[in-house]
């Protein structure tokens, strides 16, 4: 006999015998690609039961093999997360293969590992904690997109829920020793090279350093240990505060560069051996000016808040590459990539998915780290810097964030993006192109640009800037875009300055 979940309700009150009993959940947490919310003010251990119930459902009822493969980032609370999660999943008649602690790329990769159809990975990701969510998908390499999110959230929300027999628990050993064999294969480094391992005590400490010695790095800890505190500062290779701290271990050790990873591992962050930060978008230019030697003709996506670079880069063309812009978000990337055979995309935040054959198209920051240490051994008289200065000069900030409450940003982009989509003068320059595949990024005839999208994780807007000329015209650029954002109430402060 089945029976359906409850509808969750979307407050309960803490510390009270229904808190503990009924299912609560935020519908807000259902974001495009990723569940997340803040634990517990926006859902409590039976409403994770309760996500976990419909996702099994849904995997019923799109006829995905009732197989899965779980795993949770390194955070205090993380566990009873995983548990209840699990527990809702074994309820829909789903057989669970837990492979205990892990960073994303890992869960991703015991889908192939296991042979499981379905992933779903608890882990707040580089969000500060006190947040929680699950990241999932069922077609290898891909994870939910904006309609399998919104299915699930209605499945969940609307108390559909469907409790099945077949339920099954299975603690799988050995994934992480298997995953890191997969990403070191048979490379050993013929240079010497020295690496700042930044994790911010997060779960990419379990990995990093471990990795890059079996590559024969010589490692430079920085923040290596566990400890899900996070004491220094929150593991966020986009922040500032991460990155300066990158920049300082290498010059007080003299590194050949840093490489940072957030919360669980599916992003990298970079420094120079000069303690310049490079931004991701433009690492991701380093790497395709490599990568489209070896393979030329081939096709890379980068998202829509990096660097113009791709389409302009003189050494990118001169190696036939198409370049193809897309929507932020690491779902839409992997989703791009995969659709139209790109051999990699690259997303400013630290997001890059390597396809076949460096890697199998989800998003890894360790498979990264591997594939950056295998471009400096294949040109062994340049250094980090060498390769960022080889790149056309450009100014960039980093990408700052200013508050909206999630009820309202997306009513709040739309508005603005309708101001700017007409828009012909624009920072003291004509505009070329008003590009709204993802917010607005206003595009001018020099080929600088301004953008403003919706955080698809977070209560905020996301605003990121790039001049082909100057500083000056950078800050002209962002003051333009600001002016519109001002122009809404209801957006509050930024994250940072620069």
């Amino acid at each position: 006999m089945t029976r359906s979940s409850p509808k969750p309700l979307p407050t309960v009150t803490p510390n009270t015998w229904e808190f503990l009993r009924d299912a609560m959940i935020a519908p807000t947490g259902f974001r495009e690609y990723d569940a997340r919310w803040q634990y517990p003010e926006a859902i409590n251990l039976p409403g994770i039961t309760a996500l976990g119930m419909g996702l099994g459902t849904q995997m019923h009822a799109r006829g995905i093999e009732p197989v899965i493969a779980v795993g949770n980032d390194y955070r205090d609370y993380s566990l009873s997360i995983k548990n209840a999660l699990m527990l809702g999943l074994m309820q829909a008649g789903i057989h669970v293969k837990d492979i205990g602690p892990a960073l994303s790329p890992m869960a991703y990769f015991a889908q192939f590992h296991l042979d499981a159809p379905a992933v779903a990975m608890v882990t707040a990701s580089h969000n500060p904690n006190g947040w929680t969510g699950v990241k999932m998908g069922f077609e290898r390499p891909l994870t939910h997109g904006p309609d399998e999110m919104n299915e699930l959230r209605d499945i969940v929300l609307e108390g559909r829920g469907v409790a099945r027999p077949g339920g099954k628990y299975e603690f799988v050993e050995g994934v992480r020793e298997a995953y890191l064999d997969d990403l070191v294969g048979d490379f050993k480094m013929t240079r010497k090279l020295k690496v700042v391992c930044a994790t911010g005590n997060g779960t990419a400490a379990a990995f990093a350093p471990e990795l890059f010695k079996r590559l024969g790095v010589e490692v430079v800890e920085s923040h290596n240990e566990l400890d899900y505190t996070f004491p220094h500062y929150n593991p966020n290779p986009e922040a500032m505060e991460m990155l300066h701290d990158m920049s300082n271990s290498v010059k007080a050790s003299g590194a050949d560069f840093a490489l940072g990873f957030d919360g669980d591992g599916d992003r990298c962050g970079v420094v120079d051996d000069e303690g310049e930060e490079i931004f991701a978008d433009k690492v991701g230019v380093i790497m395709a000016r490599d990568l489209s030697k070896i393979y030329p003709n081939s096709t890379f996506v980068a998202d829509v808040k990096s660097t113009g670079l791709y389409a302009s880069d003189p050494v990118l063309k001169a190696n036939g590459v198409t370049a193809d812009y897309w929507k932020t978000g690491h779902s839409h990337m992997k989703r791009r990539v995969k659709e139209i055979g790109a051999l990699a995309g690259f997303e400013k935040s630290g997001h890059y998915f390597l396809a076949e054959p460096i890697g199998r198209g989800y998003d890894c920051g360790m498979r990264v780290a591997v594939e950056i240490c295998k471009l400096m051994d294949r040109n062994p008289d340049m250094s980090m810097s060498d390769l960022r200065r080889a790149l056309p000069m450009t100014y960039a900030m980093p990408t700052m964030s200013p508050y909206a409450a999630d009820e309202e940003k997306y009513d709040i982009l739309e508005r603005i993006v309708s101001k700017l989509k007409n828009v012909t003068e624009f920072a003291g320059r004509k505009v070329a192109q008003v590009v709204t595949v993802n917010g607005a990024r206003v595009i001018l005839d020099n080929g600088s640009w301004g953008l403003v999208r919706a955080s698809s994780n977070t209560p905020n807007l996301v605003v990121v800037c790039e001049s082909s000329e100057s500083e000056a015209e950078l800050r002209a650029i962002f003051k333009a875009v600001d002016d519109v954002i001002r122009t809404e109430p209801g957006v509050g402060d930024y994250d940072q300055t620069f």
